[in-house]
């Protein structure tokens, strides 16, 4: 198809910055780049009809990482390294509130609840849990890591939680719906189901090559997290996450978010429904994709955890199931760079999108200062 003269001087003429994703991190970079250059002309590539990777597809859990995750991470990271990873997802979510408001994420801060699945891991989580709270005091100025009893009775998990007294959550569409409006209301174009094929550094500019249209911009910023091996050569492994949906269930009295098994599975109330997502580790393999889609081994698994521990005595049905993509790698800590005189990234979220992402998307943008 041949695009009229108007279409492209209106949308693909003098680009300064063209960001490719419209998820939380392409976002908040077009956010911050309007604020610091104002007369910028501004386009968003998105390949889906909505955001299609993570943004809209996770189960709105406002984390910065259960006991275990972190006992787990200090592992393989250094102490300075888990405290920055701590501190970096909350002023991230701090960011997130503060751009769009509590009311219109609907954020609460519930509490987050670890399970164990028995008194050994249980004991093993809680032996840490004064010299991490010490860790990340100057972050929260107050112990983080505390111990309630089972108020939810669960079944076949011990019968104490841990409780992390700073975890929130939120509404993931209302954030996503806020952040596009927002950004459109500054004037920033997006254009949706898009696909960015490749790009070439030609001189000053960058020749974006899509499955449209090829178009010449100034600056390239790459948000695609989960799917940047597409277009970049950085260590990023795509990561699948599937999730179910209850119907609404009478008298649902489960309230804030829950991990279990060091947060591959997790679970909230969402308008009296039990949202479930998780089991990556049963099968990392076949996980390690970029296909959306669920798979009858991690399914199935999800509806025996449900059916056995979260709602061993309520009749539920199950009324929608999706997946996300996220991305991960060796490392927790996310990729922000510049990747060539005009590109730059801001990828590999490690499944911390909500607590990172506006953060992640304001220091792509600040690449450019």
């Amino acid at each position: 198809m041949n695009y009229s003269y108007w279409e492209l001087k209106e949308w693909f003429t003098n680009i300064d910055f063209t960001i490719v994703g419209s998820g939380i991190v392409g976002l908040n970079c077009a956010l911050e780049l309007k604020k610091n250059h104002p007369k910028a002309k501004i386009l968003i590539l998105e390949k889906g009809m909505l955001p299609q990777g993570a943004s809209t597809k996770n189960a709105g859990f406002a984390c910065f990482g259960s006991l275990s995750e972190i006992i787990d991470d200090l592992n393989s990271h250094t102490e300075e390294e888990v405290f920055n990873l701590v501190d970096q997802r909350w002023k991230g979510v701090q960011l997130l509130r503060t751009n769009l408001g509590d009311e219109n994420i609907d954020f609460q801060q519930n509490k987050g609840f670890e399970l164990c699945k028995d008194q050994a891991f249980f004991e093993e989580c809680i032996s840490q849990k004064e010299e991490i709270n010490q860790l990340l005091k100057p972050i929260f100025k107050a112990d983080v890591f505390s111990i309630s009893d089972n108020d939810f009775s669960f079944q076949k998990v011990h019968q104490q939680y841990i409780v992390n007294n700073f975890e929130g959550q939120i509404d993931t569409g209302k954030m996503a719906a806020e952040l596009l409006l927002k950004v459109q209301k500054l004037g920033v174009k997006i254009l949706n189901n898009i696909s960015v094929d490749g790009f070439a550094e030609t001189g000053n500019q960058i020749e974006v090559k899509t499955d449209k249209i090829n178009f010449k911009t100034t600056k390239l910023f790459i948000a695609t997290n989960g799917f940047a091996s597409q277009l970049l050569h950085e260590n990023v492994q795509p990561a699948r996450a599937q999730v179910l949906i209850t119907k609404p269930i009478k008298n649902l009295h489960i309230k804030g978010t829950f991990h279990l098994d060091k947060g591959y599975y997790y679970f909230r109330n969402i308008d009296n429904r039990i949202l479930f997502g998780g089991g990556r580790n049963l099968d990392f393999k076949t996980e390690e994709t970029t296909e959306f889609g669920e798979t009858a081994i991690i399914q199935n698994e999800l509806e025996k955890i449900l059916k056995e521990t979260i709602l061993p005595n309520t009749n539920f049905e199950i009324e929608y199931r999706w997946s996300g993509i996220m991305g991960v790698g060796n490392q927790k800590k996310a990729i922000v760079k510049q990747v060539s005189e005009n590109v730059f990234c801001g990828v590999r979220l490690g499944g911390m999108g909500i607590a990172i992402g506006s953060l992640v998307g304001k220091e792509l943008a600040e690449l450019l200062n």
